[in-house]
């Protein structure tokens, strides 16, 4: 491997400020056309509205993130978007299409919010969701010197 082309260890920082209980990130990056995805920017706005108006809106925060790395490179226009929030597993979806109803991400969103350790199973996700899951990653525990943190 030609180590002139590596990526240095130290890269841009890609967290995202979290003002909200939870937090759903809707990739806006295409990694592979190398230019900002104009499908995630339409679900990130409809997302935001739709959020907004079911009653979510204080428990969620719905940002636009950079590249998620879960989509197909030659797909176009389906989008990745993930649920997280602190001590709770991590959901990540892929294949999401903008111009589709996205009734099934707030009603996601809403068993997300319930469910204290964000750990649901695939019978209880809406079917799209369910047939469009990348990972399910459980919450982080983090471990110092002093001991485990969560």
């Amino acid at each position: 491997m030609n180590t002139s082309q590596r990526r240095p260890v130290a890269t841009p920082a890609y967290s995202v400020a979290q003002s909200a209980p939870h937090q759903i990130l809707v990739c806006k990056a295409c990694k592979h056309k190398g230019q900002t995805c104009e499908p995630g920017f339409k679900l990130l706005k409809r997302l935001r509205e739709a959020i907004a108006a079911s009653g979510l809106g204080d428990e969620f925060e719905v940002s636009g993130t950079a590249c998620l790395a879960g989509c197909v490179p030659d797909h176009g226009g389906p989008c990745v978007v993930g649920w997280r929030a602190t001590a709770k597993a991590t959901w990540l979806f892929g294949d999401i299409d903008p111009a589709q109803p996205i009734d099934d991400l707030v009603e996601f969103s809403r068993l997300y919010a319930l469910v204290s350790d964000g750990w649901l199973s695939g019978k209880d996700c809406p079917q799209r969701l369910c047939d469009n899951t990348l990972a399910r990653i459980p919450a982080a525990i983090i471990v110092t010197r002093e001991g485990a943190i969560q």
